[in-house]
């Protein structure tokens, strides 16, 4: 909003060319009349007299925003092994999608472990993990290894394979529990992508929580979750085949476990033991829940 070159005015900014096209926005902002002028040696923003004073106190107030630095939340070394968490993971998809396209021993393994909302009950809890291991077809399949690799790699990065891989496991697997609980009667869904989607969340809650920590604007404090959700929204969407419920849950999960991992300052252990052992317990647990699945799911 200029004014005349030949008003009363008075000078309420100088600097160079930038700084003075940074400063015009505020009083742009604040519907306040200026002029730009030139001068020998910088630049200078002038107003007439009736506007100098709150001029003046809306660049006064941007100054001392601007000022403020960011503080930077603490850098984490990340581990290694991420490489070899992900080959796990491919691996176990992998020996799930031949056994299933066999129907190995004899069983239909889709009817033993993908979930399904008509059937309820305690002794169907198996269905919560079994169901991240199938998937409908190559292309699902490829899918799932490939974003699952990206993310879970990032999370391996962040809390070392072991660790981040059984995270993810019972992430998804809690999704798919409360999938199971609020789904129509009839609904049913396979794949990886719960828990692709739960890794996602869990990278998503644990930098949300550290930023909320910080002295900064909101939208810094609040990246990691938009960041985290219109990925959630980009990529959780699609046909009517896609288990967009399922996809929410998971990312929701993760961010409650990544939040509560952040929030009690959970030990980033280096321990080869430790993170062995949660890949381990990762493996049994899936295993585990697949001879039951086998046993009992098609009887």
């Amino acid at each position: 909003m200029s004014l005349a070159a030949d008003d009363d005015l008075v000078i309420v900014f100088r600097g160079s060319r930038a700084a003075s096209a940074e400063f015009a926005l505020v009083l742009e902002a604040k519907a306040i009349p200026y002029q730009s002028i030139v001068l020998e040696a910088d630049w200078a923003l002038a107003v007439m007299p009736e506007f100098a004073e709150q001029a003046r106190g809306e660049l006064e107030r941007y100054r001392e925003e601007r000022a403020v630095r960011r503080e930077v939340a603490p850098t984490l070394e990340p581990f290694e092994g991420a490489g070899a968490g992900a080959v796990g993971y491919v691996i176990v998809l992998l020996i799930v999608a031949y056994c299933a396209g066999a129907s190995l021993f004899g069983d239909d393994w889709f009817a033993a472990g993908a979930v399904d909302a008509s059937l309820t009950g305690p002794h169907q809890w198996w269905r919560a993990f079994t169901s991240l291991s199938l998937h409908a077809g190559p292309e699902h399949l490829f899918g799932n290894l490939l974003f699952g690799i990206i993310a879970g790699g990032l999370c391996s990065r962040l809390l070392g394979p072991g660790v981040a891989w059984l995270s993810i496991l019972v992430a998804g697997a809690g999704a798919n529990t409360l999938e199971l609980w609020i789904a129509p009667m009839g609904h049913r869904a396979v794949g990886a992508s719960t828990a692709v989607f739960a890794a996602l969340g869990l990278l998503s809650g644990y930098a949300w929580r550290q930023r909320l920590s910080l002295r900064e604007r909101w939208l810094y404090r609040w990246a990691p979750l938009i960041a985290g959700a219109s990925l959630l929204s980009l990529l959780g969407a699609g046909t009517e085949h896609v288990d967009v419920l399922g996809h929410l849950l998971g990312f929701l999960m993760g961010v409650l476990l990544g939040w509560i991992y952040a929030q009690a300052h959970m030990p980033r252990s280096r321990s080869a033991a430790l993170q062995v052992g949660a890949g381990i317990v990762a493996v049994l647990v899936l295993a585990g829940t697949w001879f039951l699945a086998l046993r009992l799911g098609n009887a």
